[in-house]
């Protein structure tokens, strides 16, 4: 049975940073199939599900998002799945979710137009494979941002092969975008109306590629070429992994004022044993030293990190010593989650496996202590004046919500002023998760 082609499509995405840049650039792929984004209220005749494979709830919510997309008189929209799981479970999900019209991984969502019209004839369309030429020489050019703040993807896929993750086989083997297409996009965004660049990859400090002289560079020099692009106001880049913190990219924190006082670096555990269970090529010593050598050239850095509790064989010493690097650390935030063993990776089939119990336990003690440290963090700020990027509208009327370069949420009230405004502000109060300034003056563009 033929289907209409879609006229209003809809993208969620679910997980990393890097999935809601590929959610964008699906977006404009449609938008240059002469579709248009379904406002929030809109049904649409086309929904991309653009989905994560790191936790298994993530992967459940999937499915359930899929059936909730039948409509009361029986029909559905064109779906799509793309993303991680897609990749991951190919043929499975059209088995298991006979609605689903397309599924399309990663490296494959380029191809969504002729996708598109082998749905469109009543057939069931896949594309999982992890094609030579990049899909960024295919996308539409990048136009205008809806938000001030653009994530750009330099780099893709992993070859550290922790055993507790999926991302090798779903997004393959290291990549890095060539240095001129970066510099390319970089402008292309800025000139969209973004002043706040994230650089984003599975290992975003593994990038490395020549410049325009021909010259070796790593991230490092990457983030110095963007300092040099006038509009661009502030650097991110995330997600780190400690083997890929060079001397350069330590020095350019000390050095280039763009780039944020802010660090991801995941460690996943305090346990030496654990992280050579994980094939963590790191240990806790190599990790805290890599932290002070960032406190030496910035001092006022707020680090984030990463931890899995009840990984296969984690005693409770093992999870002392988790315990221990984070309160030697000393986190302004952090993400933790309990163990999930993902199908096809070696740690899924390890003996050992620890109870449900345990894990909620462990995790319940560490996010008390994370939760403890984030708050700390914030209360040293109040009193400070710092400048705020104004992202986004807050429930309040005229309330505006902004990010610290530490990347804490600071909440104002300020009529007159405007997404994507750069302006100094005063932290007069601290919560848990973010903070309360008043205005002092609005920064020159």
């Amino acid at each position: 049975m033929t289907k209409a082609h879609p006229k209003k499509f809809h993208i969620k995405s679910f997980g990393c940073q890097m999935n809601v840049y590929d959610g964008e650039r699906m977006s404009e792929l449609l938008v240059d199939q002469g579709m248009s984004p379904a406002a929030p209220d809109e049904d649409a005749d086309m929904v991309v599900l653009n989905t994560c494979h790191i936790r298994e709830k993530a992967v459940d919510k999937v499915y359930s998002d899929i059936g909730r997309l039948r409509r009361k008189d029986g029909t559905s929209p064109m779906i799509a799945v793309a993303g991680c799981v897609a990749q991951a479970e190919g043929k499975e999900i059209s088995r298991r979710a006979p609605s689903v019209d397309i599924v399309v991984g990663p490296q494959a969502y380029h191809r969504l137009p002729e996708l598109m019209e082998t749905a469109k004839a009543g057939k069931k369309a896949l594309d999982t494979d992890m094609p030579a030429a990049s899909k960024f020489d295919i996308l539409p050019s990048r136009g205008k941002q809806a938000r001030p703040n653009a994530f750009l993807t330099v780099q893709e896929g992993c070859d550290k092969f922790c055993t507790y993750c999926v991302v090798p086989y779903t997004r393959g083997a290291e990549i890095s975008r060539p240095w001129a297409d970066l510099v390319d996009e970089a402008r292309a965004l800025v000139d969209g109306g973004a002043c706040e660049i994230t650089l984003l990859g599975q290992n975003v400090n593994a990038w490395s590629g020549e410049d325009d002289k021909g010259r070796m560079q790593g991230l490092d020099g990457l983030i110095r070429a963007l300092d040099k692009i006038p509009d661009v106001k502030r650097i991110r880049y995330m997600t780190s992994h400690p083997n890929d913190m060079t001397e350069g990219l330590i020095a350019a924190h000390g050095e280039v004022d763009k780039l944020m006082p802010f660090l991801h670096l995941p460690v996943q555990s305090g346990s030496d044993r654990i992280l050579k269970a994980m094939n963590r090529s790191h240990s806790a010593q190599s990790y805290l030293d890599i932290l002070e050598k960032m406190r030496a050239v910035r001092p006022d850095v707020a680090l984030s990190g990463d931890f899995i509790v009840g990984f296969p064989g984690e005693s409770d010493q093992d999870f002392e010593e988790t315990l221990q690097i984070v309160r030697e650390a000393n986190y302004s935030q952090a993400f933790s989650f309990k163990y999930s063993p993902r199908p096809g990776t070696p740690a899924a089939v390890m003996e050992e496996q620890i109870a449900p119990e345990v894990m909620n336990e462990r995790l319940q003690r560490l996010q008390a202590l994370l939760n403890e440290q984030q708050y700390a963090f914030n209360r040293q700020t109040v009193g400070r004046t710092t400048d705020i990027l104004l992202e986004r509208k807050g429930k309040l009327e005229g309330q505006l919500i902004g990010k610290t370069p530490w990347l804490q949420s600071v909440h104002i009230i300020s009529p007159d002023l405007n997404i994507g405004d750069l302006v100094e502000v005063e932290i007069t109060q601290a919560g848990p998760n973010s903070l309360t300034g008043q205005i002092k003056e609005r920064m020159a563009a």
